[in-house]
């Protein structure tokens, strides 16, 4: 008989899609492209930064997935084969 001493599934990582990934990655390349993070000119990225505003403020929140509750049933299956 085989004995495993930890019985675990690991679920499938599921991507979740990213909003806003288009006007965030718009923002790092206007800041890489200025070279300055802080920027005290706020000219140099503010239509940028609005549209990035813009899209975090009218994107709704997803609510978290539900885990699946396997490695639950299975520790309870393990206790009762011991």
């Amino acid at each position: 008989m085989v004995h495993i001493a930890n019985v675990k599934v690991r679920p499938t990582k599921l991507t979740r899609p990213s909003p806003c990934k288009v006007e965030l990655v718009s923002m790092l390349g206007c800041w890489a492209a200025t070279g300055d993070v802080l920027s005290a000119d706020a000219s140099r990225c503010k239509e940028v930064a609005d549209a990035l505003f813009k899209c975090m403020r009218t994107t709704p929140v997803h609510p978290k997935p539900q885990r699946p509750a396997i490695n639950y049933h299975l520790s309870k299956l393990q206790r009762k084969v011991k």
